[in-house]
Protein backbone atom coordinates (compact mmCIF):
# COMPACT_ATOMS: atom_id res chain seq x y z
CA UNK A 1 0.00 0.00 0.00
CA UNK A 2 1.40 3.56 -0.49
CA UNK A 3 0.41 4.90 2.56
CA UNK A 4 3.49 2.81 4.06
CA UNK A 5 5.90 3.91 1.79
CA UNK A 6 8.32 6.35 1.39
CA UNK A 7 8.06 7.47 -2.35
CA UNK A 8 4.93 9.63 -1.76
CA UNK A 9 6.47 11.68 1.52
CA UNK A 10 9.67 11.92 -0.46
CA UNK A 11 8.00 13.43 -3.57
CA UNK A 12 5.79 15.67 -1.23
CA UNK A 13 8.65 16.48 0.40
CA UNK A 14 10.25 17.29 -2.52
CA UNK A 15 7.27 19.46 -4.07
CA UNK A 16 7.23 21.20 -0.61
CA UNK A 17 10.77 22.12 -0.75
CA UNK A 18 10.85 23.27 -4.50
CA UNK A 19 7.68 25.08 -4.19
CA UNK A 20 8.11 27.21 -0.93
CA UNK A 21 11.79 28.24 -1.99
CA UNK A 22 11.03 28.99 -5.81
CA UNK A 23 7.60 31.12 -4.43
CA UNK A 24 9.40 33.15 -1.72
CA UNK A 25 12.41 33.59 -3.88
CA UNK A 26 10.81 34.57 -6.69
CA UNK A 27 7.19 35.69 -6.37
CA UNK A 28 6.52 36.65 -2.61
CA UNK A 29 9.30 38.03 -1.09
CA UNK A 30 9.87 40.81 -4.51
CA UNK A 31 6.00 41.55 -4.60
CA UNK A 32 6.62 42.31 -0.48
CA UNK A 33 10.04 44.60 -1.40
CA UNK A 34 7.61 46.24 -4.04
CA UNK A 35 4.35 47.20 -2.22
CA UNK A 36 4.98 47.36 1.69
CA UNK A 37 7.06 50.41 3.12
CA UNK A 38 10.63 49.14 4.23
CA UNK A 39 9.99 49.22 8.12
CA UNK A 40 6.69 46.74 7.52
CA UNK A 41 9.24 44.67 4.86
CA UNK A 42 12.05 44.46 6.86
CA UNK A 43 9.03 43.48 10.13
CA UNK A 44 7.15 40.78 8.01
CA UNK A 45 10.72 39.21 6.53
CA UNK A 46 12.07 38.89 9.95
CA UNK A 47 8.84 37.01 10.75
CA UNK A 48 8.96 34.55 7.87
CA UNK A 49 12.66 34.46 7.33
CA UNK A 50 13.16 31.89 10.23
CA UNK A 51 10.01 29.55 9.52
CA UNK A 52 11.03 29.82 6.05
CA UNK A 53 14.68 28.27 6.81
CA UNK A 54 13.50 25.89 9.11
CA UNK A 55 11.46 24.41 6.43
CA UNK A 56 14.53 24.65 4.04
CA UNK A 57 16.54 23.14 6.60
CA UNK A 58 13.74 20.45 7.84
CA UNK A 59 12.96 19.28 4.28
CA UNK A 60 15.76 18.01 2.55
CA UNK A 61 16.54 15.71 6.06
CA UNK A 62 12.82 14.45 5.61
CA UNK A 63 14.25 13.83 1.77
CA UNK A 64 16.92 11.64 3.36
CA UNK A 65 14.95 9.74 5.57
CA UNK A 66 12.19 8.97 3.15
CA UNK A 67 14.94 8.16 -0.06
CA UNK A 68 13.23 5.64 -1.46
CA UNK A 69 15.58 2.94 -2.70
CA UNK A 70 15.16 0.55 -5.30
CA UNK A 71 12.86 -2.49 -6.04
CA UNK A 72 15.49 -4.93 -6.87
CA UNK A 73 16.40 -6.78 -3.89
CA UNK A 74 19.86 -6.40 -4.72
CA UNK A 75 19.79 -2.28 -5.73
CA UNK A 76 19.92 0.54 -3.55
CA UNK A 77 19.02 0.31 -0.17
CA UNK A 78 16.08 3.24 1.00
CA UNK A 79 16.29 5.92 3.25
CA UNK A 80 20.03 7.23 4.49
CA UNK A 81 21.56 4.15 3.04
CA UNK A 82 20.45 4.65 -0.27
CA UNK A 83 21.47 8.59 0.45
CA UNK A 84 24.72 7.56 1.33
CA UNK A 85 25.52 4.42 -1.05
CA UNK A 86 28.46 5.71 -3.42
CA UNK A 87 26.49 4.83 -6.66
CA UNK A 88 24.00 8.05 -5.52
CA UNK A 89 27.07 9.94 -4.24
CA UNK A 90 27.29 13.21 -7.00
CA UNK A 91 23.42 12.54 -7.81
CA UNK A 92 21.86 12.50 -4.51
CA UNK A 93 23.87 13.03 -1.36
CA UNK A 94 26.07 16.46 -2.58
CA UNK A 95 22.25 18.10 -3.81
CA UNK A 96 20.65 17.23 -0.61
CA UNK A 97 23.41 17.60 1.51
CA UNK A 98 24.54 20.71 -0.08
CA UNK A 99 20.19 22.27 0.29
CA UNK A 100 20.40 21.21 3.82
CA UNK A 101 24.13 23.35 4.49
CA UNK A 102 22.80 25.99 2.67
CA UNK A 103 19.32 26.53 4.65
CA UNK A 104 21.26 25.34 8.32
CA UNK A 105 23.54 28.25 7.42
CA UNK A 106 20.73 30.34 6.91
CA UNK A 107 18.71 29.37 10.04
CA UNK A 108 21.27 29.02 12.36
CA UNK A 109 23.92 31.85 11.45
CA UNK A 110 23.70 34.67 8.78
CA UNK A 111 19.86 34.78 9.38
CA UNK A 112 20.04 35.84 13.06
CA UNK A 113 23.15 37.99 12.42
CA UNK A 114 20.99 39.64 9.08
CA UNK A 115 18.22 40.55 11.69
CA UNK A 116 20.18 41.71 14.50
CA UNK A 117 21.65 44.31 12.24
CA UNK A 118 18.50 45.64 10.60
CA UNK A 119 17.51 45.85 14.60
CA UNK A 120 20.72 47.92 15.28
CA UNK A 121 19.87 49.94 11.94
CA UNK A 122 16.85 50.91 13.41
CA UNK A 123 18.39 52.33 16.94
CA UNK A 124 21.00 54.02 14.46
CA UNK A 125 18.08 56.03 12.58
CA UNK A 126 16.53 57.02 16.09
CA UNK A 127 19.96 58.49 17.22
CA UNK A 128 20.44 59.79 13.37
CA UNK A 129 17.22 60.60 12.91
CA UNK A 130 17.48 59.52 9.46
CA UNK A 131 16.58 56.04 7.37
CA UNK A 132 19.45 53.73 7.07
CA UNK A 133 18.02 53.90 3.36
CA UNK A 134 17.96 57.70 2.96
CA UNK A 135 20.40 59.37 1.03
CA UNK A 136 23.62 59.98 1.83
CA UNK A 137 25.31 61.51 3.81
CA UNK A 138 25.01 58.79 6.94
CA UNK A 139 26.94 58.59 9.99
CA UNK A 140 29.96 56.46 10.09
CA UNK A 141 27.82 54.10 12.37
CA UNK A 142 25.34 53.91 10.15
CA UNK A 143 27.29 53.28 6.98
CA UNK A 144 29.10 50.71 8.55
CA UNK A 145 25.77 48.45 9.80
CA UNK A 146 24.74 49.41 6.16
CA UNK A 147 27.68 47.45 4.76
CA UNK A 148 27.56 44.80 7.35
CA UNK A 149 23.37 44.42 6.50
CA UNK A 150 24.58 44.55 2.80
CA UNK A 151 27.52 42.03 2.73
CA UNK A 152 25.12 39.81 5.33
CA UNK A 153 21.61 40.15 3.11
CA UNK A 154 23.97 38.93 0.24
CA UNK A 155 25.50 35.86 1.39
CA UNK A 156 22.18 34.58 2.91
CA UNK A 157 20.58 35.46 -0.91
CA UNK A 158 23.42 32.97 -1.82
CA UNK A 159 22.85 30.12 0.33
CA UNK A 160 19.12 30.72 -0.78
CA UNK A 161 20.01 30.22 -4.28
CA UNK A 162 22.81 27.19 -3.24
CA UNK A 163 19.32 25.74 -1.76
CA UNK A 164 17.08 26.33 -4.83
CA UNK A 165 20.15 25.19 -7.29
CA UNK A 166 20.76 22.22 -5.24
CA UNK A 167 16.72 21.50 -5.11
CA UNK A 168 16.96 21.86 -8.88
CA UNK A 169 19.50 19.87 -9.58
CA UNK A 170 18.00 17.09 -6.97
CA UNK A 171 14.96 17.11 -9.21
CA UNK A 172 16.88 15.80 -12.15
CA UNK A 173 17.95 12.81 -10.44
CA UNK A 174 14.25 12.48 -8.91
CA UNK A 175 12.65 12.82 -12.28
CA UNK A 176 15.18 10.22 -13.83
CA UNK A 177 13.90 7.66 -11.60
CA UNK A 178 10.24 8.04 -13.04
CA UNK A 179 9.92 5.43 -15.97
Amino acid sequence: MALFSPAPYHILSYGALLGTTFFHTFVGGIISFQVLPRPQFGALMAKIFPVYFSLQAALPAVLVLTYPGSRNPFGVAAGVAGVLDPSNRWSVLVPLAGALASAVGNLAAIGPATTRVMQERRVQEKKDGKKSYDAPPHSQEMVALNKRFSMLHGISSLLNLATFVATIVYGFTLSSRLS
